[in-house]
This record gives structure tokens, C-alpha cells and sequence, in this order.
């Protein structure tokens, strides 16, 4: 059936800036903010857009996001002529089709976008915190008949460096572009999605070397602004975060504790962040319990102080523990007379008696380094 519009979605990198935390997990399936998962805001979007086929292409450690998203019933996206595809390596003439940069996984799975005749793909990440009607976005790319449309937010000058910089006129046209620049010209950040025609998409990914690593920011974009394609910038003004980074994952969750407002997860109305229930009990606070400014998932038990904290699902805080400024990512366990300050507690990890870590800057601990970072305190 002949689609207007599909997405995909590149979920495969094995997510190395955030060292710990994605060494057994894909990092669109990280926990953010407690309850939800990384994946959840990318999904939402699309839901909340209308568009009904998605492709996720998966490549590292895919088993638990895979079984997260299951049919894409807790997104609305288990429709019978569309939903979620999930795009995995495969062998092909006696090799695994591994995939070699970001622009390569798409060529690999061209045949799905040729499977429903769609004339303009949306390419987006599955790690990023934000709200989008990507349907206002495909609204300006037909507006300005673009060959390429990338979404941008401005960024501050110290992460400029981290992104590729695009620099557009009155009318959005870009007339510039650098990768991950020293010296940025432009404040403009890609956001990593990218809306293409087709068409030029498959001329601009046929016309590379597959043989080695090919990456939009790097490969596809800089070719299609030399060889004079029509690429538009579509200026996004929300709140987005690339939490591709330690810094970044914790602070985009200091940002939801310090907004009540944060992205309106807390109203029913606009666009909801929908996410996977785990069908477990409410959390509970025991006797000594102390909660200040601090959001608990299900499943919890506090007899604990937390103090701006961010604690996900099958938690326990043991008494006469004190936690702060920090992100307790699921199935964590912290005995009594802990004090834990600027860190991010990975998932699974047992705090023993009398740890004791207040950090200057934000510190991940794991089963591997508990006591590298950190001290019992005697």
C-alpha cells in the first residue's frame, strides 16, 4: 500500500558515552525520569503525528527494548496494515549485514521503504527528550519543496561542538553546514531528524562507498548540500535533549525535577508520553521515609531521605540513607547509612552499609567501580 509518509528509527548504537549504563542495554531502552524509557518520547511523537509505520533499526543489545516495545500496543502503533517493524541484522551471501554508520543502516533496510511505495521518510533517533508534531515538520518540507528538511534547535556555544551546525536564511534554506565543527559559525544544532524525498534519498545513499562507515552528519548532508539539493532547516523552539552523554542523561533529568511543567507529562491534554506499564505496585514510604522534590516509580520501597532524585522502578532505600541530587535507575538496592551525592546509581547495583560518595561532578556507579568512586565510611 502506497504511503505518503514512514518513519524509521535507529535505535542500534551501542551508546559508548555512557559508558556503564548501556554496556548490557540499548540506549533508546534506558530509563529515564523513573518511569519512562528513552524510546518512549520518539514513539509517542509519531503516535501523536499519525504516522502509523514505523522501522526500528536495532543492532546492539536489542533483546530487552525489543520486549519492551513488544506489538507497539502501549503506543497506539499496533495497527493491522502498518505499526512496528523491528529492522535486525541479517546474513546475506554468507555474511551478517552488520551496520557501519548511521546513513549505512538505512541502506541496508531500503527494501522496507520500497515495500510501502513511501514517498518522503522520516529519519529519526531513539534517544532523544523531547516533544515534536512531526506532521508540522512535513507541512514546511512540501510548503518549501525540500529535498532534504533537518530539524534544529538552537544550543549553547560549549555544546555547539558536539553537533552538526547548519546555518539557513530568512526563509529556512540552509546555506551551510559543518559537522561536529572547532570553531562553530552558527548556534543552529541538528537535531537528527531528517526528512528526505525518497527519491534522493536512495540517489544520495547509492552515490557512497558502502564498504566503509557512512553517517548523515558526516557522509549523506555534506554531499547533498555540495551537489546542490534543495535542503530546508525546520527551527524547532521546545525543549530537546541528546542524552548521548553522562552530563546530559543526568541533567535532562535535573531539568524534569526542577520544572513541575517539564515537556506537561503531568496534563492529560496536547501530547502525551506514553509508556509500557510494568504492572507493579505503588510505591511505598516507609516510617522514616522522606521524599523531598523527588519522583518515585512503582514498585519502590523508601525508608530513606531522598532529595531531588530521580528513582526508577523496584528501588529500595534502606533507613538512615540520605540521597540527592542523583539518578537511581531501576532495581537498586541501598542499605542503611548511605550518603550518595551527584551520581548515577546503574541499574541492578547493591549500595552496601556505609557508602559513602558526594561527588563534584556526576559519577556513574556500578558493580565494576563501587569501590573505585566510592569509600565505606568507617
Amino acid at each position: 500500500m502506497k504511503r505518503s509518509l514512514i518513519a524509521m528509527i535507529l535505535v542500534g548504537g551501542k551508546g559508548s558515552r555512557l559508558n556503564e549504563i548501556t554496556k548490557d542495554t540499548a540506549k533508546p531502552a534506558v530509563s529515564f525520569g523513573a518511569k519512562y524509557r528513552l524510546i518512549d518520547f520518539t514513539l509517542s511523537n509519531l503516535t501523536h503525528s499519525n504516522i502509523e509505520i514505523v522501522g526500528l533499526i536495532t543492532q546492539y543489545e536489542p533483546y530487552e527494548l525489543m520486549n519492551y516495545i513488544g506489538n507497539g500496543g502501549s503506543w497506539d502503533l499496533d495497527t493491522i496494515d502498518g505499526g512496528i517493524s523491528f529492522l535486525t541484522p541479517y546474513a546475506k551471501s554468507g555474511n551478517v549485514q552488520w551496520q557501519k554508520g548511521t546513513a549505512h543502516a538505512v541502506y541496508q533496510y531500503f527494501n522496507f521503504v520500497k515495500q510501502y511505495e513511501a514517498e518522503h521518510v522520516l529519519i529519526l533517533a531513539g534517544d532523544h527528550i523531547y516533544k515534536m508534531d512531526y506532521q508540522k515538520m512535513f507541512e514546511h518540507h512540501l510548503e518549501h519543496d525540500a529535498d532534504l528538511t533537518i530539524a534544529s534547535v538552537d544550543v549553547d556555544l560549549a555544546e555547539a561542538k558536539r553537533f552538526g551546525m547548519i546555518e539557513y536564511d530568512q526563509t529556512t534554506k540552509i546555506i551551510g553546514f559543518e559537522e561536529k565543527p572547532k570553531n562553530p559559525k552558527t548556534l543552529h544544532a541538528s537535531m537528527g531528524i531528517y526528512l528526505f524525498k525518497t527519491g534522493v534519498l536512495e540517489k544520495l545513499l547509492n552515490g557512497i562507498d558502502q564498504e566503509e562507515s557512512v553517517d548523515f552528519g558526516k557522509d549523506i548532508i555534506p554531499k547533498a548540500f555540495h551537489e546542490n539539493y534543495q535542503l530546508y532547516s525546520y527551527p524547532f523552539t521546545g525543549y530537546w535533549r541528546d542524552v548521548g552523554t553522562i552530563d546530559s542523561l543526568y541533567q535532562a533529568n535535573m531539568d524534569m525535577l526542577d520544572d513541575r511543567h517539564f515537556l506537561s507529562l503531568n496534563e492529560s491534554k496536547g501530547i502525551q508520553i506514553y509508556s509500557k506499564s510494568m504492572n507493579l505496585p505503588p510505591h511505598v514510604v516507609l516510617e522514616d521515609g522522606i521524599i523531598k522534590k523527588s519522583i518515585i516509580a512503582d514498585g519502590s520501597i523508601i525508608d530513606g531521605t531522598i532529595i531531588h532524585s530521580s528513582v526508577g522502578y523496584q528501588t529500595v532505600v534502606m533507613k538512615n540513607s540520605h540521597i540527592e541530587d542523583s539518578v537511581l535507575l531501576p532495581q537498586v538496592f541501598i542499605s542503611e547509612n548511605v550518603r550518595l551525592k551527584n551520581v548515577i546509581v546503574n541499574k541492578g547495583v547493591i549500595i552496601p552499609e556505609n557508602y559513602y560518595l558526594i561527588a563534584k561532578k556526576v559519577v556513574v556507579i556500578d558493580n565494576s567501580n563501587l569501590m573505585e568512586v566510592g569509600a565505606i565510611d568507617e
